[in-house]
């Protein structure tokens, strides 16, 4: 009896998964008929979060997170530049966004994956309307010396909403930075200053010692899809590629509308829908925040 049942069981789980093979779409909007998601979520509850800073020992800030499945690895490296004539006092922010093959079937080895400019392009945009960071915070000496800061964001598995896991990661990251001790040697080069050798070769301390970047209004975002009256909030890689029409909204932690993201899609963002998005991404802002402060205070107290 118990053989038949087990069986039966398999045969029903096997239909089940053909179903859903077969017709992504009805599959998916009988679970929505009755407000749930195939994974069990309520339609506008985010995915389970995690933010891990210091991942990357050797990089200057680092910062590892999930969102769901989607895993996103941030590291940031400092580099001495030369200013512009245009911007003597103020530094440089560089952003990569990289898709390896491993973080999904559809991204080929040697063929760069098609999300990768789009999401860094998004990624530069937002942060530098978001005015998170104030370049001239990276100016050593006007017009000779500035930091240039390398951000080069990995996304280890790509299951969905991978611009939001970006920006979290960026953010978590630049969190964590730490800017090296810098000084004028006697050639009136900037070198760095080690903990052992202290100021010894310096004429010239520039920054005595290592310090952190002063964040002010820090973006968060949320990505939506919008499906007849539906609204999916934190969508997986299998949403997605059945529903079309995304959003993403980017607040930061003011509440002020940094962004509004379409790339088109079937239907139209209404205005009821569009406030309903924000508003949801209102009350994700606050538990980003929440988490990441968290995650600062730990490394704090270590």
């Amino acid at each position: 009896m118990g053989l038949r049942n087990a069986s039966e069981d398999l045969s029903s789980e096997m239909e089940v998964d053909a179903f859903r093979r077969l017709f992504p779409l009805r599959y998916l909007e009988r679970h929505l008929a009755e407000s749930i998601r195939p994974d069990g979520r309520p339609l506008v509850k985010a995915r389970e979060t995690s933010i891990f800073l210091g991942a990357v020992a050797s990089a200057n800030g680092s910062a590892l997170v999930k969102i769901g499945s989607t895993t996103m690895l941030t590291a940031i490296k400092m580099e001495v530049m030369t200013p512009s004539l245009e911007s003597p006092d103020e530094g440089c922010l560089a952003i990569d966004f990289h898709m390896p093959p491993i973080c999904s079937p559809i991204v080929r080895p040697g063929r760069p994956a098609e999300a990768s400019p789009v999401v860094s392009k998004q990624l530069s945009d937002t942060i530098s309307s978001s005015k998170m960071i104030d370049l001239k915070e990276l100016s050593l000496v006007s017009g000779k010396a500035a930091w240039m800061a390398y951000l080069d964001i990995y996304c280890l598995d790509a299951d969905g909403a991978l611009f939001d896991a970006a920006l979290l990661s960026a953010v978590a990251a630049l969190s964590h930075l730490q800017i090296p001790a810098v000084a004028v040697n006697d050639d009136g080069k900037i070198v760095l200053v080690s903990d052992e050798d202290g100021q010894k070769q310096a004429q010239e301390p520039v920054n005595k010692e290592k310090r952190k970047l002063t964040l002010r209004s820090i973006p968060f975002s949320l990505t939506c899809i919008l499906h007849k009256n539906y609204i999916l909030a934190d969508p997986t890689a299998e949403e997605e590629s059945i529903m079309e029409t995304h959003v993403t909204i980017v607040l930061d932690t003011s509440g002020q509308l940094i962004s509004l993201y379409k790339p088109g899609g079937s239907v139209l963002a209404y205005t009821s829908a569009v406030q309903d998005c924000v508003a949801l991404t209102r009350q994700r802002v606050k538990e980003l925040k929440s988490f990441l402060d968290k995650e600062n205070s730990a490394m704090e107290i270590e």
